[in-house]
């Protein structure tokens, strides 16, 4: 129902219940929660525009907005929530631990343990998300024409940053045109992680 707001961030706040900002948009502030992360690094600004992708989830009881500075986020925060037995609370605490690169890398290596650094994450919970995560970031099937540079992929790390990014919902011809810009920056091109997190940044601008 929504994708983001654009506007001014007119309050942020902590609470028993959670950690929040107000956004102010066409006269309206939308209350949403937030990680701790994204507390931490936005500013209340009454004088420049700010864009916030929004989440908004139903329950039976109530619905619920949830608020993100990045894109990246609220797509792992999506993903996360499709794990049975992971709601948003815990969804929450796994981006106040990690980012959400590092959540990826995580389940692609299926480094379960250190999940569990998160607050009520525990062994069990941590191998369910890796086993339902790990396939669907990177078993999506890649196009038959996808190529960087017009040659084949270069590395495990680069077809997995391709399988990850078209899971998240980004087209090929932007993905491929992400990477032939990263490419000359990336100083190991087997590492998962940092292709990913510079693909991502690109791809954010």
């Amino acid at each position: 129902m929504f994708d983001y707001f654009k506007g001014f961030i007119t309050d942020k706040r902590k609470s028993s219940k959670g950690t929040y900002l107000t956004i102010e948009a066409s006269g309206i502030g939308y209350l949403l929660e937030i990680t701790d992360r994204d507390f931490n690094s936005v500013n209340i600004n009454e004088d420049k525009p700010q864009k916030v992708y929004a989440l908004l989830t139903h329950r039976e009881d109530a619905m619920s907005l949830y608020g993100f500075l990045n894109k990246e986020t609220k797509d792992i925060f999506q993903i996360l929530l499709s794990v049975s037995g992971v709601g948003a609370k815990m969804a929450l605490a796994l981006l106040n631990e990690f980012d959400a690169c590092e959540v990826i890398s995580l389940v692609i290596d299926g480094n379960y343990k250190e999940l569990t650094r998160a607050k009520g994450v525990g062994p069990k919970l941590a191998q369910k998300i890796i086993l339902e995560l790990k396939d669907k970031l990177i078993k999506t099937e890649l196009p038959k024409s996808s190529s960087v540079s017009g040659t084949t992929i270069q590395s495990q790390a680069i077809g997995d940053t391709q399988a990850v990014l078209l899971s998240l919902g980004y087209e090929e011809d932007e993905i491929n045109n992400a990477i032939k810009v990263i490419l000359p920056s990336i100083n190991d091109n087997t590492n998962s992680e940092e292709v990913l997190r510079k693909a991502l940044t690109t791809l954010s601008m």
